[in-house]
C-alpha cells in the first residue's frame, strides 16, 4: 500500500495542479471583468475621470456625466456582460448536446428566426391604430411588440428544430442541417418584408439586425436578468450531466442522465437564453460560436470548467467589442454586433478546417 502510494505521488500531483490552472484561469478571468467594468464606464466618445465616476455613483454629480454612466454606459456594460455570458454558454451547451462543433445559436438559426420576427412586427403589428394610441401614451409598448414578436418566431424556429429531432432523432446532422434548413427560411421571409417595407419601416428593420446594446435600458435589463440568470445557474448546476454525455449516450445512460429529455430540455433553454438576447438586442453572431472553441484550447473540454469558463469569457469578449466599437471611430458609434461579425467570420472559417470533430 505505501509504495502504491508513492507511485501515485507523482499522478496526483499533476492532477492537483491540472485543477488550480483551471480555477487560475476562472479567478484572472473575473479579475479581468471587473477591470472592464471599470474601464468601460470612462471610455467612450467623451471620456469621464475617476472622480466623475465615483461622485456619479455616490450620488454627487448631477451633471450630464452622471446620465452618461447612470442611464447609457452602465446599463450597456451590464448588458454587455450578461449577453456575452448567455450566448457563451449556448453555444457550449448547444455543440455539447449535438456533438457538432458548428453547434451555436447563429448557425441553427435561432437568430434569424427573432431577426423576421422583428421585422414581422415593424411591417405588420406596430401600425395598428390602436397600438397607435396605447404608444401615445405608453412609448415603450412599440418596442416591446418588437421584443416579444422576435421572441415568439425564436421559439417557434426552437420547435421546429425539435420536431424534425423528434421526427428523425437527434443526431448531429439531423440537428445542423435543420439549422440550416430554418436559416435559409427565415433570410428569405425577412428579405421579403424588406422588399416590400417602405424606406422608413426599411431602415427600421436593417438597424434592428446589426446587433446594438444601446437599445435597451435598466427596465429591460432587470427582464432579461429574470430569465437569464436562473437559466445560466441550471446549466452551471447540471456540469456533470455535461460531462455524462460527452462520454456517449451510453455512458451517460449508465450514469442516470435521460439522454432524450436532457437533449431537448438543454436545447430549449439555450434557445429561451438566444431568443431573449436576440429580441432585445438584434443578432450578436458568432459569439456563441467562438467563444467555446477557444475555451476547450485553453483549458480543456473539462464541463466542470467549461461552462464557468466560457460565461466570463464571453461576457469579457463583448464588453471587449462593445468598448472598442464606442472608441474605434469616435464619436460615431457602430453596433457591437457588426464587431463580433468582423472577428467571428475568419474564426469560423478556422474552425471549419482544423475544428475539433466530435463523435456521433
Amino acid at each position: 500500500m505505501i509504495s502504491d502510494k508513492k507511485q501515485n505521488q507523482p499522478l496526483l500531483h499533476s492532477y492537483r495542479n491540472y485543477i488550480k490552472s483551471k480555477y487560475l484561469y476562472l479567478v484572472i478571468c473575473a479579475i479581468l471583468l471587473l477591470f472592464l467594468l471599470a474601464a468601460g464606464i470612462g471610455i467612450g466618445p467623451t471620456s469621464i475621470g475617476w472622480d466623475d465616476i465615483i461622485s456619479a455613483l455616490q450620488g454627487e454629480n448631477s451633471g450630464s456625466s452622471q446620465h452618461v454612466i447612470l442611464h447609457l454606459r452602465m446599463p450597456r456594460l451590464f448588458a454587455a456582460m450578461l449577453s456575452g455570458a448567455a450566448l457563451a454558454v449556448s453555444g457550449v451547451v448547444m455543440q455539447s448536446v449535438l456533438r457538432n462543433p458548428l453547434g451555436s445559436p447563429f448557425t441553427l438559426g435561432i437568430s434569424n428566426a427573432a431577426a423576421f420576427g422583428a421585422a414581422f412586427a415593424y411591417i405588420f403589428l406596430t401600425e395598428s391604430s390602436i397600438i397607435h394610441q396605447v404608444s401615445a401614451t405608453f412609448p415603450i409598448i412599440q418596442s416591446l411588440i418588437v421584443t416579444l414578436s422576435a421572441f415568439v418566431w425564436a421559439m417557434i424556429a426552437c420547435l421546429f428544430i425539435l420536431l424534425v429531432a423528434r421526427m428523425r432523432g437527434t443526431t448531429p446532422e439531423n440537428m445542423i442541417l435543420t439549422g440550416i434548413i430554418a436559416s435559409t427560411l427565415f433570410t428569405a421571409m425577412t428579405s421579403i418584408l424588406q422588399y416590400l417595407a417602405d424606406d422608413i419601416k426599411l431602415a427600421s428593420i436593417v438597424f434592428w439586425t446589426f446587433g446594438d446594446l444601446s437599445k435597451g435600458g435598466w427596465n429591460e435589463l432587470m427582464l432579461q436578468s429574470l430569465i437569464l440568470i436562473p437559466v445560466l445557474f441550471y446549466f452551471i448546476r447540471k456540469r456533470m450531466s455535461f460531462n455524462a454525455l460527452d462520454s456517449g449516450d451510453d455512458v451517460a445512460y449508465s450514469l442516470g442522465v435521460q439522454v432524450s429529455s436532457f437533449r431537448k430540455t438543454s436545447m430549449v433553454l439555450a434557445s429561451l437564453m438566444t431568443a431573449c438576447i436576440v429580441s432585445f438586442y438584434g443578432i450578436i453572431a458568432f459569439v456563441g460560436l467562438v467563444i467555446p472553441h477557444i475555451i476547450r484550447r485553453l483549458i480543456g473540454g473539462d464541463e466542470r470548467f467549461l461552462l464557468p469558463a466560457s460565461a466570463l469569457t464571453g461576457a469579457i469578449f463583448l464588453m471587449l467589442c462593445d468598448i472598442v466599437a464606442r472608441t474605434v471611430l469616435s464619436p460615431i458609434v457602430i453596433p457591437v454586433g457588426i464587431l463580433t461579425s468582423m472577428i467571428g467570420a475568419p474564426m469560423f472559417i478556422f474552425l471549419l478546417i482544423k475544428g475539433k470533430r466530435y463523435q456521433a
